[in-house]
């Protein structure tokens, strides 16, 4: 969100067996220390082993995000490029991550949605908090996630 206005962003994720001791972390576009949180999140709650891997996370088109809510995407596609599997084009994922891998509660979640659906996505993924709440009819199949885990099974990625 830019104020009250939603702006979908593109992330792309890139991880590779790292030839170095210590794996490299890069972030464009969002904050370092928050992508090193989130993998920890990914190693911890999820089982992903991404202690030897380089992890490259990018926002395309120079875009700055600070916002918590780009959580579970940078999660998802991380974990996507890390197995292989790739997340669908028609789809916005949308959520907050904590540190136990449970996925909170976002503000205007039925704007983002709006915007999602004028854009032409088919799916969303957003908590599940937020789901149970929704009062508009939505054209787009929303799919309401308690964690990451359940996330990643939603996605097709475990």
């Amino acid at each position: 969100m830019e104020g009250t206005r939603p702006i979908l962003v593109e992330l792309q994720a890139l991880t590779t067996q790292t030839v170095f001791g210590i794996p490299k972390r890069t972030a464009n576009g969002i904050d370092y220390n928050r992508l090193a949180l989130l993998i920890a999140v990914l190693e911890k709650k999820a089982g992903l082993m991404l202690g030897n891997q380089d992890v490259y996370l990018n926002v395309v088109g120079g875009l700055r995000i600070n916002e918590p809510s780009i959580d579970l995407g940078i999660v998802l596609v991380t974990a996507s490029i890390f197995k292989n599997i790739p997340i669908p084009k028609d789809m916005v994922i949308i959520g907050e991550v904590g540190l136990t891998g449970e996925v909170r509660r976002i503000n205007l979640v039925e704007k983002r949605l709006k915007e999602a659906e004028k854009l032409g996505f088919k799916t969303c993924i957003i908590p599940e908090s937020n789901k149970k709440d929704l009062k508009d009819n939505f054209k787009l199949d929303i799919i309401g996630v308690r964690n990451i885990n359940e996330a990643m099974r939603k996605v097709g990625i475990k």
